[in-house]
């Protein structure tokens, strides 16, 4: 699996502010779309943010804009699908930016099938750690069955991943968050995923023991390759930047990588403030 078309670049970009990820995301869509580039796959962390997608509801925020400036917590209205949710340290985001209509063995033009193939990665990978991870008959996301507290023999569903995609001419952005070492308590800022019943969870509390976010990466991206019938080829975040750069000089378009940079360093210092 090494032609053009089945091609994937994995790039982690590492630490990065929520703005500009999205705009690296929308420019890749525009260059994955003019086919300057192979599909995508984005790994990156964000500072503390929490966003509201396409469909979601202003009242899931539970604090106020002054809590979450006292709290140094971002919050972005988004264009993905789904409700609200929480980004922050120790959680694996991934932003997948592939071609669905790509017509290749193994790939549908299907939101739905797009979505469960995303969630079966993730299945699997939380399998590879011995846990028995699973699908929610009532909601999309990664599930794990923790003991009820009213009952021993009764099981809580406690999120472990979430997703929300956009699809622009069946090439996608946004994604999955998967919580590894993510610090929970700020998912109480929130009604998560805008189920009140619901609570989130991680890989460490799972396990109750250390996990690293390179291991739990590397599991995702292999299960991720199989269920799209991908090879993943790394690249540095230089790379993709030039590939972008040249792309953007020869289109016209506003934003470059190099802008995207300035942008992030900025906010970045903000955010330490």
């Amino acid at each position: 699996m090494t032609d053009h078309c089945k091609i994937c670049w994995v790039v982690n970009l590492g630490l990065i502010p929520y703005a500009p990820a999205c705009e690296l995301q929308r420019l890749l869509v525009r260059a994955r779309k003019a086919g300057a580039v192979p599909d995508t796959l984005l790994f990156c962390e964000h500072p503390h943010t929490i966003t509201l997608g396409r469909n979601g509801k202003q009242e899931n925020l539970r604090a106020s804009s002054h809590l979450l400036r006292q709290m140094n917590v971002e919050f972005h209205p988004t264009d993905r699908g789904g409700d609200i949710t929480y980004h922050g340290p120790g959680q694996i985001v991934g932003y997948p930016i592939l071609d669905l209509a790509d017509h290749r063995p193994g790939v549908r033009r299907d939101v739905r099938w797009y979505v469960d193939r995303l969630e079966e990665a993730m299945i699997l990978a939380t399998t590879d750690f011995g846990l028995a991870a699973h699908r929610s008959a009532a909601n999309h996301g990664v599930w794990l069955d923790a003991p009820s507290p009213a009952s021993p023999e009764a099981k809580n569903e406690e999120k472990l991943a979430a997703l929300g995609v956009h699809l622009s001419r069946w090439v996608t952005s946004h994604g999955f968050a998967y919580n590894v070492s993510t610090n929970l308590r700020y998912f109480d800022l929130i009604v998560p995923c805008g189920l009140a019943d619901k609570r989130a969870t991680s890989l460490e509390r799972a396990l109750a023991r250390a996990v690293s976010l390179d291991e739990a990466r590397v599991r995702i991206a292999v299960h991720f390759a199989d269920m799209f019938s991908l090879a993943l080829v790394p690249q540095t975040r230089r790379a993709l930047e030039e590939t972008l750069s040249s792309f953007a000089g020869e289109t016209h378009v506003e934003h470059t990588p190099s802008d995207l940079l300035l942008t992030e360093t900025a906010a970045l210092k903000g955010s330490e403030a």
